[in-house]
């Protein structure tokens, strides 16, 4: 299944938790993205640890940093990915720096990516408009390059990339780093409504969720919620009973 088509084919709204590879061991990698699934995420986020990582909060920025110190790389997560990829079917979208792809290598990283059966890929460092000219001429073998729209692109360039984006649209809720917000404001839920509506591929709001009426309020406007520094902090501390609780609260969403 295609990761466009498990969004729109979810029940309630999308819920995609971000997890960072790596952290409490790669040997818990393939068993936290099976409990995930068990649990209803609709695809999962799987960051690759980086030593920069500047759209990090504190607390996705905390895991990278132990998920390197037990030096897990990009290269040994694809590895983990293949070896597992038999035992779970909800879609893999790695949310990577440029950095680690370059020295991967650009087509070895796709070609790899599409054997471990990620669904698309995540590059906040990298604009949209280079993007289109560093992966002209590279057979990206159905991954997708999921874009990000933010508060500060203007209607030009959210149009233009409105007009080719495949995927998801991941729209960043927050001008800043992840982390969690105590409030969406009304600007920003016509935001989304409006980005929503104007879209061809579902439109996920992200950064700042951490409560079930956030994930409740984004998820009436658009079409799900990507969750992250809470996810990262809840399985850190062992309570996946609050993880469990904030995915089941998106399938009772009436979008």
């Amino acid at each position: 299944m295609s990761l466009e088509t498990a969004i729109r084919n979810r029940d309630g709204a999308a819920f995609v938790p971000y997890i960072m590879a790596g952290d409490g061991g790669l040997d818990q990698l393939i068993p936290t993205i099976e409990r995930l699934e068990a649990m209803g995420a609709t695809a999962i986020e799987l960051g690759i640890p980086f030593s920069d990582p500047v759209a990090d909060g504190p607390i996705i920025e905390a895991a990278g940093m132990r998920a390197l110190a037990a030096g897990v790389t990009l290269s040994s997560v694809l590895d983990c990915l293949i070896e597992g990829t038999e035992r779970f079917s909800v879609p893999i979208v790695l949310m990577t720096y440029l950095n680690p792809v370059f020295r991967f290598g650009i087509q070895p990283f796709f070609d790899r990516a599409a054997a471990c059966g990620v669904s698309g890929v995540i590059i906040p460092d990298l604009p949209f408009e280079e993007s289109l000219e560093l992966f002209a001429g590279i057979e990206r073998n159905g991954v997708a390059v999921v874009p990000l729209v933010t508060l500060t692109s203007n209607k030009q360039r959210i149009d233009t990339i409105l007009s080719q984006a495949e995927g998801f649209v991941y729209a960043v809720t927050l001008k800043g780093t992840t982390g969690k917000v105590d409030a969406f404001p009304d600007e920003l839920l016509a935001h989304l409504r409006s980005l929503t509506e104007r879209s061809p591929v579902p439109v996920l709001a992200g950064f700042g969720v951490h409560r079930e009426d956030q994930v409740q309020a984004l998820g009436e406007v658009c079409d799900g919620v990507v969750v992250g520094s809470f996810i990262v902090e809840a399985l850190h501390a062992g309570r996946e009973q609050d993880v469990a609780e904030l995915i089941a609260s998106a399938r009772r969403v009436k979008s």
